[in-house]
Formats: C-alpha cells, structure tokens, sequence
C-alpha cells in the first residue's frame, strides 16, 4: 500500500497541475458519482492527509480519494491523452492538464465542511503542518498490550505510516515489532516514531523513485529489512523474516530480523515459517 510520502507526492503533483483551473472535463467512475459533474468547477488545492486525498474545489465541495493497494493518480498533457485503463476511476481535466485516478479504492465527493467525517478518525499526519509528537505517543499507548508494529500501522494513533516506514524504525531501533507497546521505554518509542517521520520527510524531498532509502548510500541496499526476505540482515547475517503482526482480518505482513530485534539480547530468534 502507498505509504504517506507517496501520498504527499501525488497531492503535489495533482495541486501543480490542477490548482487554479477550471476542470474542462469530468468523469468519476464510480457507482455513487456515476452522474456527478464537476467541469467549470476550479480547483483550490489538492492536498494529502494521512495516505487519504482531499481534491477541493470551489464551492465547497471536496473529492476525497484513497489509493488503496494498487490505486495511483497520474497527470498526462491534455493534448495527448492516454489510453485509458478499464480500471479507470476518475478523470479531470483542464485546458492542459488531464488527471487520470485508477485503480483508486475510495472515491467520495463531500461539502468541504465535512471532511472530518471521512478523515477526523486519523491520527497526527507524520507529514502534516500540525504534527503532534506528544499526541502521537499517548495514541499508541492507550493500548499497552498490543503489538507495537500493530499499534504503528493503525492509522488512529498516527497517519501516513505503512510497513516500509514501521519496519525500518523498529529495526534501526533494535525493537522486537511483537514487544508490547507498554513493554517499550518512552525514550525508544519517541525515537522510533521520529526516525519515521524523518525518513518519510527524507523521501518527500527526493524526487522519484518516491519512496526514499534507509540506508547509507555507500550500501547496495536501499532497505534494511523491508521487501529482505530470506536475505541475510546486513547487521548480523541472520535471514530476514516475514510474519504476521495484528488480529485478523486487518493483520498485515512485516518484515524483521529475528536476531537483532529480539525482545532479550542473546535470545533465541522468533520462529518464522516464511524464511525457509
């Protein structure tokens, strides 16, 4: 799933191409937008919030849209139009820019004023103008018995954060991500939590490939752990593993090193059936 500098990314490029004109062409794809209008309306700004996209335009009205999995929004010049996918979900277009969202996995139109009913839910956006550190940390431990990389990917206790940009912190910080979050000192979870907004700070102001490396540039490898499996860890040499973390059906996959994030230096590594 696109993580938050992805997110930012697309809202940068779509506010570059759009914000200030009229939309010339409009179709919204989509069952509950399906005869939905936008053209003549301008684009006030396109900016992101969490890995959501908030399209505003005037009159107040707000396209609200998510990437999902596989979803994307790419700008084409409008005299050149491509060839659209059939999972095409939206098209906008001006006098010279056409955006084209496919794949996208929500799509809502909502007077602006209502935005918080589809995005108040989320927590401090890691890459947001009003970012709370200290919000962010009473957030992940309200539930001291849950997972930390659990209570790192819930969108609730902070935004923008996917397993690319959980997984590297909780590695560099030598944390097991099935420590509970209470079992975690306050210096160690500040620090994770910052080397996560740091590194998707980092990629936000590298231009493409939009998701930035963790490690040193003088390494190979542009990550530590994260997409690693069955590779040896570039600390210690232990094969890299990939396991569940979070209760069904919102558990996700994570990638660690059984050696070096083990909850008890010496310990014996977690058993995982994913690095055979």
């Amino acid at each position: 799933m696109p993580e938050g500098d992805v997110v930012w990314h697309t809202a940068r490029q779509l506010h570059a191409a759009l914000a200030g004109h009229e939309l010339a062409r409009s179709e919204l794809r989509w069952p509950t937008l399906a005869t939905t209008d936008l053209t003549g309306r301008r684009t006030l700004e396109v900016v992101p919030r969490g890995k959501h996209l908030l399209h505003r335009l005037e009159g107040g009205l707000t396209l609200h849209s998510h990437l999902r999995m596989e979803g994307s929004w790419r700008v084409h010049p409008a005299g050149r139009p491509p060839r659209l996918p059939r999972t095409t979900r939206a098209v906008l277009a001006t006098a010279t820019r056409l955006a084209v969202g496919d794949t996208l996995g929500m799509l809502d139109l909502v007077p602006t004023e209502a935005e918080e009913h589809l995005v108040g839910h989320l927590g401090p956006d890691l890459l947001g103008p009003h970012w709370s550190l200290p919000v962010a940390l009473a957030n992940l431990r309200r539930d001291p018995d849950r997972p930390i990389a659990a209570a790192l990917l819930d969108q609730r206790n902070l935004a923008g954060i996917g397993t690319i940009y959980a997984s590297e912190p909780l590695f560099l910080r030598r944390v097991d991500p099935w420590r509970p979050v209470g079992a975690v000192p306050d210096a160690t979870l500040e620090a994770v939590v910052e080397t996560a907004r740091m590194a998707l700070a980092a990629a936000c102001r590298t231009p493409g490939p939009w998701e930035g490396r963790t490690t040193p540039r003088h390494l190979r490898e542009t990550r530590w752990v994260h997409g690693r499996v069955r590779s040896a860890c570039l600390v210690c040499g232990t094969p890299i593993a990939l396991d569940p973390v979070g209760d069904a059906p919102h558990d996700r996959v994570f990638f660690h090193c059984p050696s070096c994030q083990a909850s008890t230096p010496g310990a014996t590594p977690r058993t995982s059936s994913r690095t055979q």
